[in-house]
């Protein structure tokens, strides 16, 4: 029996953790930070292999799909949907959700992110295949875990317990519990426990079961959602989204749907982690993007400082991360530094405060700075 797949795009953002290279208007899965193609050029693309132009849903604002439709010419532009607000993951992927049952209720939905860097393309494809057969299964959700290289503090975990049923998939562990960007010391005790998983934010699940999820645990918001799928291709849908989605919850598709799930106990919950590994990374911030690319070899010295310029000298210099392309740089007697140069900002930040730039942006705005941001 063949499975339809529908990749679904979440591609929202307004710009901040790359600023000044990213905006409201030019947000991080829109540029090139990895090679020539974008961050969500780069998505759509690994996933092609498995899944036609016309199955694809990106899920957007108004400032970022007018970029989005030009990268992505081949996915049907009622499918690059705007929401009129942000209001979180858990909308957007249940709007997803009764858009498709409308039509394919069995059909098996995929979130995905649309700024991630995939290292090993052919595992991520086997994972997300093994993915769709168990998703397919039946009342199933499937998280992929990214098995922990480290004790890092800025993911979410996933604890994990049981090996799920041996005859839908190999190697699906039932989820316990999800925990939300622990403390150090926690993080420590989870790598050490061997039961645990980076929450990759990449999802299965079939249509209706991810409808009904929404359903269940989100009763005041589904039948908006449902209402404005239902208005979805007519003359009335824009009229329609505008006024109701805002009305929806502002909530993650974890916090509403994955960890009630959870909730029932590993045996009854039917949701379970894939275990993965294939060079994931979420580029979270130019220290992230220094480190991924420093790891690469890409534009990277012996001294460590990686720079995209017009040319680089470095004078007992080391560990920088520096973007100017138009011009010529040099750096003397400096360290651990991110330098970015647009036409008109300069970035000038330690690598490890990297995390605060969207500070920067937040006091922009107050100043009323939009030209900026």
């Amino acid at each position: 029996m063949s499975i339809d797949f529908c990749p679904v795009i979440l591609a929202g953002g307004s710009g901040t953790r790359f600023w000044p290279r990213s905006r409201r208007a030019r947000a991080k899965q829109v540029l090139a930070l990895d090679g020539e193609r974008s961050m969500l050029q780069q998505t759509v693309e690994r996933l092609s292999p498995i899944a036609g132009p016309e199955q694809f849903w990106v899920i957007t604002n108004e400032l970022l799909s007018a970029e989005i439709e030009a990268q992505l010419p081949g996915i049907p532009s009622r499918q690059i949907v705007e929401e009129p607000v942000a209001r979180n993951t858990a909308p957007a992927c249940g709007l997803a959700a009764f858009l498709i049952e409308k039509t394919n209720p069995e059909a098996v939905i995929g979130v995905f992110p649309s700024d991630h860097v995939i290292g090993d393309e052919p595992r991520f494809l086997k994972a997300i295949e093994r993915g769709i057969q168990l998703a397919a299964s039946g009342d199933v959700m499937v998280v992929l875990g990214i098995e922990p290289t480290r004790a890092e503090t800025g993911y979410g975990y996933i604890e994990t317990g049981d090996d799920g049923p041996p005859d839908v998939t190999d190697r699906a562990l039932h989820v316990r519990r999800f925990t939300e960007k622990p403390s150090r010391n926690r993080a420590e005790e989870f790598i050490s426990a061997g039961n645990y998983y980076w929450n990759s934010g990449m999802f299965l699940w079939s249509a209706r079961t991810l409808a009904n999820a929404v359903r269940e645990h989100l009763p005041e918001t589904a039948p908006l959602l449902e209402e404005i799928a239902g208005a979805f291709g007519s003359d009335r849908f824009d009229e329609v989204f505008a006024e109701l989605y805002p009305q929806c919850e502002n909530i993650s598709v974890d916090y509403a749907v994955l960890e009630p799930r959870s909730a029932k106990g590993e045996h009854l919950s039917r949701l379970y982690c894939l275990p993965a590994e294939f060079g994931w990374n979420d580029l979270g911030s130019w220290e992230s993007l220094y480190e991924y690319q420093l790891d690469k070899r890409l534009r990277g010295d012996e001294e460590g400082n990686v720079a995209e310029t017009d040319g680089l000298m470095a004078v007992e210099a080391a560990d920088n991360y520096v973007y100017s392309p138009k011009k010529f740089v040099a750096l003397v007697g400096v360290e651990d530094l991110v330098i970015v140069e647009t036409d008109d900002a300069l970035l000038i930040a330690h690598r490890k405060h990297s995390q605060d730039v969207g500070k920067i942006v937040k006091d922009l705005a107050s100043l009323g700075r939009n030209d900026l941001i």
